[in-house]
């Protein structure tokens, strides 16, 4: 069974609604990354020197990162010597295999909840990054789940950021905890999970200041807010979640570098994924980093927020030609 028939197989149980998310929200990239790439193997089919840089050149473009390329293109480069491959078609199958092994990795995607109570998510991330929106999606995902979800206004410090959390509440159907602009987070913090407590509340999402006035700061008020939460919950918090844009590309990958070390981040969110043709962006984090991406969004609405599935996401590049080449079985 050739490759693309058995991707499209292992996705087949799973929603229509998420596939088509993940098909939509990846149309950019998709255009970008596997139609030029296409476009190259109709052109070139011959497998020569040009060939590969030509390769190279649209996989950095797609912002898979330049350490990612070359080891990739050197596993195609020796796959084609073992296989005697000749006829540049050939190496569709095998570049998308190779794909969605780099994205693989052996980490489970899904949250880490706390089985004995009040599980306590953490979202850290410079601003402008979509933190704020993220939690709102996530405040609602949850909710549809049937949980009970309070919201943390813990990012004091800059203008709006409360009351941007509250319309999300509202829009989530969720409760938010929060004090006056430029109060201590950590306070916000200690308020909240009392408030948790109290009402019996499953998840409990917490926002944190993605700037302060000066930057040194920030990861002290990190750690102040971690002991705050520790000392209420030990095995707290249960996720902490970097959020990056994925429309920045490379420079989403140096700031995870820069944040991701010093905040014990556990998990990635990748937003805006849908507004870039750089989407190859979530294998370079997946390889130079060894965080997994946990969420991806797919989208502005609130239901756009998906668990990270790398089935998923290679079937939604490589749709056209997993239509393509079913119609071509078809014919035979």
């Amino acid at each position: 069974m050739s490759f693309f028939r058995k991707l499209k197989e292992s996705i087949s149980g799973k929603t229509e609604s998420v596939t088509k998310q993940f098909r939509d929200g990846l149309e950019k990239t998709r255009k970008g990354l596997v139609e030029k790439v296409s476009d190259l193997i109709i052109r070139r089919k011959k497998i020569d020197e040009e060939f590969y840089e030509e390769l190279e050149e649209i996989l950095i473009g797609a912002d898979v990162g330049v350490n990612t390329v070359m080891k990739l293109v050197e596993e195609l480069r020796t796959e084609v010597k073992q296989q005697r491959i000749e006829d540049a078609t050939e190496l569709q199958p095998i570049l998308s295999r190779k794909l969605m092994e780099l994205l693989r990795g052996d980490d489970d995607n899904s949250l880490n909840e706390n089985p004995d109570g009040l599980t306590v998510i953490l979202f850290v991330g410079v601003n402008g990054v979509g933190k704020t929106t993220t939690i709102g999606k996530l405040a609602h995902r949850y909710k549809q789940e049937g949980k009970k979800v309070l919201l943390a206004a813990g990012d004091t410090f800059r203008a709006g950021a409360i009351e941007q959390l509250e319309v999300w509440g509202q829009r989530a159907g969720v409760d938010v905890i929060k004090q006056q602009s430029g109060s201590d987070p950590a306070a916000v913090m200690f308020d909240a999970l009392q408030a948790a407590k109290q009402r019996n509340v499953d998840i409990l999402i917490c926002d944190t200041a993605g700037r302060l006035q000066n930057k040194s700061n920030l990861m002290e008020e990190l750690n102040k807010i971690f002991r705050v939460i520790q000392r209420e919950i030990p095995s707290a918090p249960h996720e902490v979640l970097m959020v990056l844009d994925a429309t920045t590309g490379q420079n989403a990958l140096t700031q995870a570098k820069l944040f991701g070390e010093k905040s014990g981040v556990t998990g990635l969110v990748l937003t805006k994924l849908d507004g870039t043709a750089k989407g190859g962006i979530v294998i370079a984090i997946r390889q130079e980093m060894n965080l997994p991406v946990k969420l991806v969004g797919l989208g502005e609405k609130i239901d756009d927020l998906q668990v990270f599935d790398s089935q998923q996401f290679v079937h939604a590049l490589f749709a056209g030609l997993i239509a393509e080449t079913e119609e071509l079985e078809e014919e035979e």
